[in-house]
């Protein structure tokens, strides 16, 4: 024997290091989950990984996403889709209000990958996040689309606070949430 192993030759790496960044986020993740099932040190540090990404959460960070999104949201698009059309009438009050809910949904899913991930505090955090947006929403916003959803950030603000605690049971971070919103959001203080 001449010290060569049973292995098969890797092909050629002619991309260099590259190669990662040419990736599609898909083929990132088939080759990541094909490394994770061939190696259970591998798939424990991915876990790992994943589990640190998962728990950094911010809830200022979020909440000014949440706040930049819904006060980017141009009036024009309310005017341009709404009233009369062929299949027929839209209201303009209404589709501001679906536009606004539209700009929260995908906090609310990340929200909601954290619940099913069993990841409690981390779904809190986000929450608070949402919160925070909605409510600087209402107090900070500059467009005019504000007049079109005047009941909507608050209505909306108690959807995502309840959708939260119907999916969190824990006595202790009930407690918590009902600490920080009493004292945090003096024009909707329950």
């Amino acid at each position: 024997m001449t010290g060569k192993t049973d292995k098969s030759p890797s092909p050629p790496m002619s991309g260099g290091n590259r190669i990662l960044e040419e990736l599609s986020p898909s083929q990132g993740l088939e080759i990541l989950k094909r490394l994770a099932n061939e190696d259970t040190n591998i798939s424990k540090r991915v876990k790992m990984l994943a589990l640190e990404y998962l728990s950094e959460i911010e809830p200022d960070e979020i909440a000014d996403e949440v706040f930049f999104d819904l006060n980017g949201i141009e009036i024009e698009d309310v005017w341009k889709n709404s009233g009369r059309t062929r299949h027929g009438y839209i209201d303009p009050y209404e589709l501001a209000s679906d536009m606004f809910k539209e700009a929260v949904e995908p906090y609310l899913e990340e929200m909601r990958k954290y619940h099913k991930l069993s990841l409690h505090r981390e779904a809190e955090l986000q929450c608070i996040g949402i919160l925070k947006g909605i409510y600087r929403f209402e107090i900070e916003a500059t467009t005019e689309f504000q007049d079109w959803v005047t009941d909507v950030p608050q209505d909306n603000f108690e959807q995502v606070l309840e959708e939260w605690r119907k999916r969190n049971k824990d006595p202790s971070l009930l407690g918590d949430m009902d600490r920080f919103v009493k004292g945090n959001f003096e024009r909707w203080k329950r």
